[in-house]
């Protein structure tokens, strides 16, 4: 049996049509997705036992995006994670962003794409969802085009492929924000083990903001080492991490990098991810919560599930050192991130 998609409306939003689409593979294996954020909804994929069961933090109905401000699953654009000073400069002009995180622009701000209703296409094995962002739109320069299309196989693998063209020089970075449970919410990601193919990260303010310091990873580098022996505890609070890792340049698979390996023990899950962005930033939920219950009936609370964000450099543009994600008119965006869910 080939994989099938499925669509149904799920409600609308600003007078758009808001769907929830269900590609399932010959396993029976699934994912949701809706194009409402073009956001990913469900994962469900078996255990050790072949007990299939949702991995990832999402809500049962279009009304929890709606109300969500921790970005659960969706897309993120115009530019993922800080860009410090609410400002850049481009081409000798100035740019002013939207500031929602003190005096920095996280994620795009109000004019996040996380919010945005994307035009969608089903086809057999996936979604394809499209997005028209005018000059200006958050204060970023150029009208921007992008496409996202999602892809599912028959041996769980999702693939994401951003590709996004400007008509003038614009800044662009796009992920997906996720946020990951291998023990389908059962217990928190304390247990879970990481390991990170990274040796060096991004120094970072308190802020989040890059100090413009490319650092070893340190007491931070991850090698099958559980979540929660690197994280700060003590009686009254739990300290997660908000990096920015640089995947070392090493084998990969379908032109991608292997980037990082994440596994829960108990149910025998594992999820590895591959990538041909330069980095992943990992966030270990700290401040994850919400308003109406996710999938389990619960409302999120911290750590009970983490992002890996396949990403470009945060406030790359505020830092010449940095590699650069500058798109120009004529050139194509065209990035992506494979998750490869197994066991181990």
């Amino acid at each position: 049996m080939a994989v099938n998609t499925t669509t149904r409306l799920w409600g609308q939003h600003n007078g758009h049509n808001v769907y929830l689409f269900k590609i399932e593979n010959e396993s029976g294996a699934y994912v949701e997705l809706t194009n409402y954020g073009a956001a990913i909804v469900s994962v469900v994929v078996p255990d050790r036992l072949q007990h299939f069961e949702n991995v990832v933090v999402g809500f049962p109905d279009l009304n929890g995006y709606l109300t969500d401000s921790c970005y659960i699953g969706s897309t993120i654009g115009r530019y993922a994670n800080r860009i410090s000073r609410v400002k850049f400069q481009l081409e000798g002009e100035t740019f002013h962003l939207d500031a929602n995180e003190g005096k920095n622009s996280n994620h795009a701000g109000k004019s996040g794409f996380n919010y945005r209703v994307f035009t969608a296409e089903a086809f057999d094995n996936g979604v394809m969802m499209t997005l028209t962002s005018p000059d200006g739109d958050g204060g970023y320069p150029g009208k921007l085009e992008l496409m996202v299309i999602y892809t599912w196989s028959n041996d769980n693998e999702l693939l994401i492929n951003y590709k996004a063209t400007t008509d003038k020089a614009t800044i662009a970075n796009f992920t997906n924000h996720a946020y990951f449970n291998l023990s389908a919410f059962k217990s928190k990601i304390y247990n879970h083990k990481l390991t990170l193919l990274s040796d060096s990260i991004v120094d970072l303010h308190e802020d989040y903001t890059p100090s413009g310091a490319i650092i070893p990873a340190g007491q931070k580098a991850f090698n099958n080492n559980k979540l929660g022996d690197k994280f700060n505890i003590d009686e009254n609070h739990v300290e997660g991490l908000n990096l920015f890792y640089i995947i070392n340049r090493g084998a990969g698979e379908n032109g991608l990098i292997y980037a990082a390996l994440l596994t829960d023990e108990a149910s025998g899950r594992a999820l590895r991810v591959y990538t041909d962005y330069p980095g992943v930033f990992l966030y270990t939920g700290d401040y994850l919560s919400s308003t109406t219950p996710i999938h389990t009936g619960q409302g999120a609370k911290p750590f009970d599930a983490l992002c890996l964000e396949c990403q470009h450099y945060p406030d790359s543009i505020n830092h010449p050192d940095f590699p650069q994600a500058v798109l120009r008119a004529g050139d194509v965006y065209n990035q992506s991130i494979l998750y490869k869910f197994g066991t181990i």
